[in-house]
């Protein structure tokens, strides 16, 4: 069983904020309240604020003769305030002896006080009720009398060995799935052992980085490394009953210039500590007035090997909303050309109209495409040529106003384009027979854009190539994203995921088109790809599967290398590549996901590059 027993530490100050932290200035410009039970006074301890379940059994009532010392001290952003904890705590684990006292403008305390406080006790809900996120105990509209300073600070270590290896506790059915009303059990789920210690201070030892440090000026480490590792240092997310508890996000309660910035596989070595808070943006967040020293331990990016001359290569690539006024090209060139060597087919997504986010109409990219395709050139690759077709405005999603559609990549020196008039954003490509082998009715051509699945979303692109005189039809995806999807270290046990139901659709919608391919040419060679915004074991890609029609080509990599995104100390799959039967069997084929973003801090997409090289 996890240990609570406090052990003390000298005082380690809070040092000045130079900069708010965007996030936590998001994340609790709101307050939602829930109150339970006739209001009144009474004298406290925080373990009774806290109680065994996840909001306090004292919420709406206030208190008084709360005491405690102070642990950390939060003088930016919109939730300005201190964290409070008792020194002297029950014998229950599922009670935490710690919570925030919300001040609203800058506390005058400092870490190492010994304090009481008066106040009304509330659950803040970061992101508001309506996100299904756990709530924050708080004591809100405080009176704090300071009795000494210069206090030990008591102090929660957590470690491998405390943190459960299961996640979380199903929800309540009776509560709509909620745990909120369950007992906390910390010594057999994550969720619930975070949340018995929700406002205390704790510390963690030398842990591995499994998510970059973002602009946000924030991190993820693991303190279980054993926990699903990736050949590169990060935490795989393998399974929607493996969440992987060892992930903790890291901020500072110091200045944001010194915040290190590290990549995965890096270590934070020495010791962390701060009070352990609740946001929005990852849940359990430890909030470090001590930050370890940053050792530089993690590879550097990947390059794979250079395509065969009997090899085709084709690659997906989301550039992450590319248009003529950033000053990426160069480096997205040097992507393609250096770490993908120069791959004969790229799809590309996320490429933005001419002019990008300015909503007037634009839907045109030839200017994005022919600048990329100049910087390629310039950084010693192959002269691409391109096929798209421009959307709709305002129809596909994304950015308002940059119109983000698939692109082809072509090398015209390995691979020819089988052009055939007739594509356009509302007219659906069809298949036919061509000297006994199956053919596009219009190439390129954007697959089913009236169906539903499509609404404001974008239409998947399907283009008709030649490799050595054998045709490959290939289609490029960027299936809906995941927005709206309850995190994790929801209430709700387990999160919804109301996203899918739309890219289920699309996969679906997918799967029929390679279908009716393969009933013309039972061994046509198609190749499905793109940013699939889903995982490999996913429903979505079942559907993409469905039948045998396509198969998911990560899934030929060990499980260690199987990831092209890092989303919260999970290391995922997202962006795919499925390949028709005839290409299966032959097992003609290598994959390789090129990690050359996801795993930095100076990435210039959040996505990696996925590459396969096939012998048609």
């Amino acid at each position: 069983m996890p240990s609570k027993s406090a052990h003390f530490a000298p005082a380690v100050f809070s040092r000045s904020r130079l900069a708010a932290l965007a996030v936590a200035t998001a994340c609790c410009a709101t307050y939602a309240v829930v109150v339970t039970g006739p209001a009144h006074a009474a004298t406290v301890a925080v373990h009774d604020i806290q109680g065994s379940t996840r909001t306090s059994p004292l919420a709406g009532q206030q208190v008084t003769g709360v005491a405690g010392v102070v642990t950390g001290v939060r003088t930016y952003g919109s939730s300005r305030g201190f964290w409070l904890q008792d020194t002297a705590p029950d014998d229950d684990p599922a009670t935490s002896e710690g919570v925030f006292v919300f001040t609203g403008s800058a506390p005058t305390v400092r870490t190492g006080d010994a304090v009481t406080v008066a106040g009304t006790v509330s659950e803040y809900v970061p992101g508001g009720a309506s996100s299904g996120n756990q709530s924050l105990t708080e004591i809100t509209k405080p009176t704090v009398t300071v009795v000494s300073s210069g206090n030990e600070v008591p102090v929660t270590t957590v470690s491998a060995k405390s943190v459960p290896a299961a996640y979380t506790p199903t929800g309540d059915p009776a509560a709509g799935g909620s745990v909120n009303g369950l007992t906390l059990r910390p010594e057999k789920y994550a969720l619930d052992y975070y949340e018995s210690l929700e406002g205390e201070n704790i510390r963690i030892g030398s842990s591995r980085v499994v998510t970059a440090t973002d602009p946000y000026a924030e991190l993820w480490v693991t303190v279980r490394p054993g926990e699903n590792p990736t050949v590169r240092g990060g935490t795989r997310y393998g399974s929607y009953t493996a969440q992987n508890t060892g992930r903790l996000q890291i901020q500072s309660l110091g200045a944001v210039a010194d915040f290190p910035a590290a990549n995965v596989g890096d270590v934070l070595a020495g010791r962390t500590e701060g009070p352990l808070d609740f946001n929005q943006f990852g849940g359990y967040t430890l909030v470090a007035r001590e930050l370890g020293t940053l050792k530089d331990t993690g590879p550097g990016r990947e390059t794979t090997r250079a395509q065969g001359r009997g090899e085709l290569a084709v690659a997906t690539y989301n550039v992450e909303n590319l248009d003529p006024t950033d000053t990426t090209f160069e480096e997205h060139a040097a992507a393609i050309v250096d770490h993908l060597k120069s791959p004969d087919i790229v799809s590309l997504e996320e490429i933005q109209d001419n002019n990008g986010a300015k909503d007037d109409g634009t839907v045109a990219a030839d200017v994005t495409l022919t600048e990329l395709t100049d910087a390629i050139v310039a950084a010693g690759g192959p002269r691409y040529a391109w096929r798209s077709i421009d959307p709709q405005d305002k129809q596909d999603g994304g950015e308002p106003g940059g119109n983000i559609r698939q692109a082809f990549l072509y090398n015209p020196e390995r691979v020819s384009f089988t052009d055939r008039a007739g594509g356009d954003a509302t007219t659906a490509v069809g298949v036919t027979r061509e000297h006994g082998h199956a053919a596009l009715t219009a190439s390129p051509g954007r697959i089913d854009p009236a169906n539903a699945a499509w609404a404001n979303s974008r239409k998947p692109l399907a283009g008709e190539f030649t490799f050595r005189g054998k045709r490959v039809i290939v289609v490029a995806n960027h299936f809906a994203s995941k927005g709206g999807d309850q995190a994790l270290t929801s209430q709700y046990q387990p999160p919804a995921r109301s996203s899918e139901t739309q890219r289920h659709a699309q996969g679906v919608a997918v799967n029929a088109f390679v279908k009716s391919v393969l009933k013309v040419e039972r061994d046509a060679d198609v190749i499905a790809l793109g940013d699939i915004n889903d995982f490999e074991f996913s429903g979505t890609a079942q559907r993409l599967e469905a039948g045998g029609a396509l198969w998911s080509a990560i899934k030929s990599l060990p499980r260690g290398e199987r990831y092209t995104y890092d989303y919260q100390g999970n290391s995922q799959v997202l962006d795919q590549i499925l390949v028709s039967p005839s290409i299966r069997k032959k097992d003609a084929f290598r994959y390789d996901s090129v990690h050359i973003n996801s795993e930095f801090h100076d990435q210039i997409s959040d996505h990696d590059p996925q590459v396969l090289r096939v012998r048609p």
